[in-house]
Formats: structure tokens, sequence, C-alpha cells
């Protein structure tokens, strides 16, 4: 950002992410917000930072998606070789953390030296996540608001977005993927982890997971907003985005452990980069 000898200060502030949040706070919930989520995810606020609560799989899952979003950024040449062997290898590198919620993977990103914002349209676990990072001393810019608003102000802002397990919370995925497309400058990268709309994923993440061994609540998933690989590559490709990485993933209930596969009937990851 340039400044010239004498500026208005009030100009600076509305071009930053902190400014934009003040008054996205204040605006109507987007479009690709469904109420009954927020709803559902008020019910966990307070747990959200528990390791053997409701979020647990979410903690579990650090282990895999952090090094997803890394690697893959390494692997695209973005990542400044100067860093490149140090414990913040995503120094100067801006991410967009789509459907945030308390943090656990904004957090894990900003300890990687990324500049990290994240965005929710649920503004209780906004709270939390803010004072769970000034806790930990961590500088993230959190922010309740949607995609599509923060899209608007923020257009070719970022070099990543991630957007982990939120896509199957999402009621219109079309202006979903377009708002996290015109976030990403061009040749950035966006990661998303989510669930496959297929007779298994059905009955083990919802049905087993959440009726039989009640890991997480009732409700918290419904199988119509689940999204088909090949569906979610095309409405990427729709936004000049190339898939490049689909793979699969598991979860051991059990032990609360997640492994990648070759199998992506149930979970999967994707990594694409969007095309100049």
């Amino acid at each position: 950002m340039h400044f010239g000898i004498a500026f208005d200060m009030s100009i600076v502030l509305r071009r930053t992410p902190l400014w934009s949040c003040l008054h996205k706070s204040l605006s109507s919930i987007g479009a690709t917000v469904d109420k009954q989520e927020i709803e559902n995810f008020e019910k966990i606020t307070d747990e959200w930072w528990s390791q053997f609560g409701p979020t647990k799989g979410l903690h579990s899952l650090n282990k895999l998606r952090v090094p997803f979003v890394r690697d893959g950024l390494v692997n695209e040449g973005v990542v400044s070789k100067e860093y490149l062997n140090t414990s913040a290898p995503l120094k100067g590198l801006s991410i967009l953390d789509v459907g945030c919620g308390g943090g656990i993977l904004s957090e894990s990103l900003s300890r990687l030296g990324a500049n990290v914002t994240g965005i929710d349209a649920n503004s209780r676990i906004i709270d939390v996540a803010k004072k769970h990072a000034e806790k930990n001393c961590l500088q993230i810019n959190y922010c309740s608001t949607a995609i599509e608003d923060h899209s608007q102000q923020y257009n070719g802002c970022y070099d990543a977005v991630v957007a982990s397990e939120i896509v199957e919370h999402v009621t219109e995925k079309d202006k979903f993927v377009e708002a996290c497309a015109r976030c990403l400058k061009p040749c950035g990268s966006i990661f998303i982890t989510t669930i496959n709309k297929t007779f298994w994923a059905n009955l083990l993440a919802v049905y087993v997971t959440e009726n039989i061994l009640e890991v997480v609540p009732r409700g918290t998933h419904q199988v119509e907003k689940f999204i088909a690989p090949h569906k979610l590559q095309r409405l990427l490709e729709d936004n000049n985005i190339r898939a490049k990485l689909i793979h699969g993933m598991v979860y051991n209930i059990v032990t609360n452990r997640w492994s990648w596969c070759s199998n992506i009937s149930i979970n999967y990851a994707l990594h694409g980069v969007k095309l100049k």
C-alpha cells in the first residue's frame, strides 16, 4: 500500500480488512449462507477449542490440511526461498480462510507465517476466534461476513483461499465458488476439503457419525448439500480455476485420526489454481 506525504486516514481505513469487517458485519447475510447452519453451529460455540468435544475431528484434520495447503503453495513456487526451510515457510503470503469457525485452521496457518484473514457468517464463533488468537498472541484478521460480500472488497487480493469443511454447509455453491475465485490473485490457489455426494457418505458421515455414534450433533450435515468432485471441478472451471489434485481422505472415528487414501467416495480434498 502506497502513502503520499499527506493522506486522509479514513481513506486508508476503508482499504483495510478491518474496515471491511466492521462494515460488512452490519450488512445482511449473504445468499450463500444458510441461517439454519448458523443456528446449528451456535450450539457448539463454547466447545470449539475442546479437542475432545464435537470439533475434535477438525482439530485432528489439521494434521492433513495444514501440510496440504503448505505443500501445495510450495509446489506452485509462490513460497519464498528465503523462508522455505524455516518454521514460517508461508511468510509474506496472504491466505483467506472461508468459514473459519473458531479459527482452528487459521491459527495453524498463521503460525506458518501467513497473513491470515478468517471469515465466518457466525458472529459468535468469530468472537471465540478473536479471543483465542489474542490469548495466543497471533495476529489474525477475523471478520463476520459472507464470502460474496468479502469478495466485492477484496477482488484478486489473496495468494490462497482455503474452504475447508464449509462447502457442504453452503446453499448456492455456484455463487460461493465464484466469490472464492474472485478473491484469488492470478495463479492463486484454492484448497477445498468437503464431503462427496454418495450413498456411503450419507451412511457414514451422517447416519453413523451423527445418529449412532453422536460424534457431532444431529443435523450438522444434510446430504442434499454434499457435492461430487466432478461437479465441484466444473464450478471451478467456470471460474477460470483448474483442479490440479483431487485426493481422498478417511477418518477413523475410534482413533480420531485422518489419513490420505485413493478412495474419494466419502471425504476428499481438492487443490485448484486460478489461470492467468
